[in-house]
């Protein structure tokens, strides 16, 4: 029923996307067709654009998986996003004498730090006062949006002082790129996350734990005695961490600098991608190729046939509404059989 359901909610938002767009007075035919070739039309299109926008998305949604399963919904994946990037972009800002081996691991892992401290006040709040994670997360994306622009015009404003950017990070900071692309490393690590939170789930105690809190927090509590608390903490710390790298990546892979909107809202987008896989680490990665594909057809649909780049959005919406109406069915509808097996 997952897979159904993923695959339904997809046909659904491309439905209604190609219905709006006739209705609105444009070639829905046209408009779809640029939405695909900008997408998977070339080798070029596929590699420096949809796996491009893919590597973030697929590490934040692998993030975000991580939460959910354990039952915390981490909204904040924008703001740790940005806080690995300010992270990643001031270190590497710093590694000019620094050879690549090891100035790369260097930057990620402050942009890992970074996206994990990020996530370390919504933690606390839960812990000591009982503040839900969604609203804590939720509001300290602005306060990390508000800080890159305050960043970029100060500390780490470019030496010019003109522009409201950084300068250029060290080279040897920078990822390396496929020849001929725009490809860089990011997806060699988006591939490992994926196959290691895999692993996590489905072959370790930690894993099992963590299902079992996200599936009844009181049950594994009393009847597995897992310590609820701690399980969920570290479920928000390394949902900050994913998005963390997320940033260290786009700002090493990508920009190579950083300044204000660098994120086109991944840390959202993501949050789709997970829903749309069903919280399953390896169909994250192929819902983050997906939403990446439409991420770079609406810019070639939007050249080719004048159709808005946000108009994609609306397919973005109706996967999370349908995947949400068929989890409450399908939630429904075990209570029922649950409930008929106990009468007979």
């Amino acid at each position: 029923m997952g897979a159904r359901a993923s695959i339904a909610a997809l046909l659904a938002g491309l439905v209604l996307l190609a219905a709006g767009l006739q209705l609105a007075g444009y070639d829905a035919v046209t408009a779809l067709g640029a939405l695909w070739s900008g997408a998977f039309g070339s080798w070029y299109a596929f590699t420096s654009a949809t796996l491009v926008r893919a590597i973030p998305l697929v590490l934040i949604g692998l993030g975000i998986t991580l939460a959910f399963r354990g039952g915390v919904f981490n909204i904040g994946g924008e703001g740790q996003f940005y806080a690995g990037a300010m992270a990643a972009t001031w270190v590497g800002l710093h590694m000019g004498a620094w050879p690549a081996t090891l100035a790369i691991p260097a930057t990620l892992a402050a942009a890992a730090l970074a996206g994990t401290a990020w996530v370390v006040v919504p933690v606390l709040l839960k812990a000591r006062f009982g503040v839900l994670e969604v609203i804590s997360t939720l509001l300290l994306n602005f306060v990390a949006e508000a800080l890159v622009s305050l960043t970029v015009q100060g500390p780490l404003q470019e030496s010019r002082h003109i522009y409201p950017q950084s300068d250029p990070i060290a080279a040897s900071a920078r990822l390396p790129v496929l020849p001929g692309t725009r490809l860089h490393l990011g997806i060699v690590l988006a591939l490992i996350g994926g196959w290691g939170c895999w692993l996590l789930f489905n072959r370790t105690l930690w894993g099992f734990r963590l299902r079992a809190v996200g599936a009844g927090p009181r049950a594994a509590a009393i009847g597995g005695r897992i310590d609820v608390q701690r399980m969920t903490a570290s479920a928000l710390l390394l949902s900050g961490l994913a998005a963390g790298v997320a940033g260290g990546v786009e700002v090493g892979g990508v920009s190579y600098a950083l300044y204000s909107n660098l994120s086109p809202g991944y840390g959202f987008t993501a949050i789709a991608v997970a829903l749309l896989a069903r919280l399953d680490p390896l169909g994250v990665v192929a819902a983050g190729v997906l939403f990446g594909a439409l991420e770079a057809g609406a810019g070639a649909m939007q050249r080719e046939a004048g159709v808005p780049a946000v108009a994609v959005a609306v397919v973005e919406a109706v996967v999370i509404i349908v995947v949400l109406l068929a989890d409450a069915y399908g939630r429904r509808a075990l209570r029922v059989t649950v409930r008929e097996a106990v009468e007979r």
